[in-house]
Order: structure tokens, then sequence, then C-alpha cells
């Protein structure tokens, strides 16, 4: 056939015009009298091709709506309860071997015994949550992805532990996979109960450096992107707002909802530090950098003039705070100056925020990665029952 002899090509029908493949290899040559420029059929590869993205996209959509709604991680809390979620499985106990990462691993535990002790909240109104299955994971995770973890190695970079490489991977997936799975079983069901209580805290989560892809930072399951996905599928909500106030960038969360405009970021972090993912950078919606040694009142200021800004340009149907308290002044991976009475300050702000404007709350309590953190984040919940933002069910 010669360069210039113009042709048409058109697909024949059958059954399974649907699959781009099927429908190429069952396109015909006609004679030079039916014509069809090059350009034309081009557009009809491009349009079957985006047709068939289109259809891709729509089972991925209906298999992560199926597994969301077989899940168990929602269930029925009574009221009894306080929506304050901690399990004893949240706590990472491993020969010791824990403690060669900064973070202080037993820090969930402690909150709530400091909560008990100081008579602000009884151990019987913790709401326990289930573990995260693989089907749950599933929602927002790779099936290569979850694969992965069953490498010790790999499970030793992400948590930045090395000698974990060196233990049999049952071991691992005891001691430090399933802590971090009931967690996220926490967020999730977090989302729930503060859709009908107002407000929620799970203990432990905030697993901000995962997405569904990798993880990285000490943090293996992207509990935040799988927790606002219950919420659009479970609660019918639609806006969601992640306010992200650990020291760190957010970046799990922000590759996973990159141009998804359902979720709007804000991210208060230091970009001096882990994870300098500039990447992740572009699909923060509203970005707000605070340099190393940044003070509580210039920090608290910047916090201010940030609620502000995101009051008047998103309006969510719900909350997600990622309140990491590495922000803390001597935290040696956050860098930033924030005295204790700031982190409550802080807390009482965006729990206003959200009060304000009537929309429901979700705490996680993300990094820290200084044995004072526990006590901190005690203390601002104490304060935030004071000042009537939560309700423990005692005189706190």
């Amino acid at each position: 056939m010669q360069k210039n002899m113009h042709c048409r090509v058109t697909p024949i029908p059958t059954d399974s015009t649907r699959n781009l493949c099927e429908s190429v290899a069952n396109f015909r040559v006609l004679p030079q009298n039916q014509t069809l420029s090059v350009s034309l059929y081009r557009y009809i590869l491009t349009t079957m091709s985006s047709s068939a993205s289109a259809s891709s996209d729509s089972d991925e959509e209906t298999l992560r709506r199926s597994r969301i709604l077989k899940s168990k991680l929602y269930f029925d809390v009574p009221l009894s309860k306080v929506p304050v979620i901690y399990a004893a499985s949240y706590d990472i106990a491993f020969l010791g071997i824990e403690k060669l990462h900064p973070f202080d691993s037993t820090k969930w535990g402690r909150i709530c015994r400091f909560l008990v002790s100081d008579g602000a909240l009884h151990r019987s109104c913790i709401v326990e949550p289930l573990e995260a299955s693989k089907d749950d994971l599933l929602v927002v995770h790779s099936e290569s992805y979850l694969n992965s973890l069953k490498s010790s190695a790999n499970v030793a970079m992400i948590i930045e532990v090395p000698p974990v490489a060196l233990f049999p991977n049952c071991l691992v997936q005891q001691k430090v996979l399933h802590p971090f799975r009931n967690q996220v079983g926490g967020t999730i069901l977090a989302a729930k109960l503060a859709k009908e209580r107002g407000w929620a805290i799970n203990v432990g989560g905030g697993f901000h450096h995962c997405c569904g892809e990798k993880g990285g930072g000490f943090c293996a399951y992207a509990d935040i992107s799988l927790c606002i996905h219950y919420a659009f599928v479970q609660l019918n909500i639609s806006r969601v707002m992640i306010i992200d106030l650990d020291a760190h960038q957010g970046n799990g969360h922000e590759l996973d909802f990159a141009n998804d405009r359902r979720v709007y970021i804000l991210d208060m972090y230091n970009p001096g530090i882990y994870p300098f993912d500039y990447e992740a950078r572009r699909y923060i919606d509203q970005k707000v950098e605070v340099a190393s040694g940044t003070t509580t009142n210039e920090y608290l200021k910047k916090l201010d003039e940030a609620l502000e800004v995101a009051g008047h340009t998103f309006d969510p149907e719900l909350v997600v705070y990622n309140a990491g308290t590495d922000i803390l002044d001597g935290d040696p991976l956050g860098r930033l100056k924030i005295s204790p009475g700031g982190i409550a300050n802080r807390d009482e702000k965006v729990f206003r925020f959200a009060r304000e404007r009537n929309i429901p709350i979700v705490m996680l309590t993300s990094g820290g990665y200084m044995k004072s953190s526990a006590r901190v984040i005690a203390d601002s919940m104490i304060n935030l029952s004071k000042k009537s933002l939560i309700d423990l069910g005692e005189n706190a």
C-alpha cells in the first residue's frame, strides 16, 4: 500500500467491542472510495482507550466499595463508651529492639494510663477497635505492596530499625504489623464515631508517610486514606479536610489524594526535615511551611491564619486532624520549639474550628519522639474536656 493512499478503517461490531485489544484486532481496511482520515482513526483509538480506562477505574471503584461494605471495622458502640479508641495491642514491644527507633512505641498506652490515673477517663469507657484485615487494607493498598510486607527486610526499612530484617516474618507480623493493623482499625472506626458523636480520638494512628503503594517513616499502612475512603462509602460523606500538624510533611495521604477534589489538605510542616517529598508537595491544597526553630507564638499565629483561610476555601463534612507532637521543643526530629502549653492551645484551636462549623472531627496522635509526648497529649485531651470541646465522661 502506498504511503499517501487514503483508506477507511472501520471496526466490525462484535460482542466484545468494549475491549480495546479485541476491537483493534477486528479493524479491516475498506476500499479507497470509502475514506476515513488518519486523524479520525487516531481519535477513535484514543476514545476507545479512554473508555477502556474509565471502565477499569469503574471496576476498581466497585471492588473497593464492595470491600468497604463487607468490612467489620464499623460496628455499633454503646453510649456508655466515649469516642476515645485504644487497645493494649497498639503498643509495640519487640525484645527491646523497638528502642533503637526514637519513636516511643509505648506512647499510646501511657496516654491512656495518664488519663485514667488523673481521673479524666474511666478505663471501661474506652472503645477497643478490630484489627484491619487484608481485605480492609486492599481498599487502598495494592496486593503487591501488602505482599512486600512479608519480607522482614522491607518492614525493617519502613520502620527504620535495621535489626528487624534478621527476624522471621511471622514474628515481625505479630510484634510490629499486628499493632499497626489494630491502630488502622481504630482510625477507620473513629470516623463513624465522629459522625455520630461530633468527635473521636484514636489514641494511635496518623501514619501519614504511607500511601497505597509505599510505606516509610515508621508508617506501614495508610490509615488516613483508608479512613477517608470508608467515610465516603459508609457515611455518605463527599468532602473531607485533612489538617496535618505533625512536624513532618504528610506525603502519604497527599499522594493518595492527588488531584482528588473531594479532599482538601492543609499541611503545616517543617520543610527542612524528612521526607523531602517534592512531588507530594504539589498536591497540598494549603501549604504552610514552618522553619526549624519556630517558636510557640509564631507557630500559633500561622495556624490561626491558616485555619481562617481553610474555613473560607473549603466546606468539609469531616475533619481528619493529624495531631503529631513532634513539634515539641526538644524533639530530635521535628526541630521546632513549641511548648507543651502551645500543643494544648493548638489542639484547642483545631477542635474549636470544627465545633464552630459543626463539622465532625477525628484526631490521630501521629508522631512524637520524646518520652514527654504522652503526658502532653493526655494534658491536651483534659484541656479539651475542660473547654467542653470533648466529653470524656468524667470530671476532667
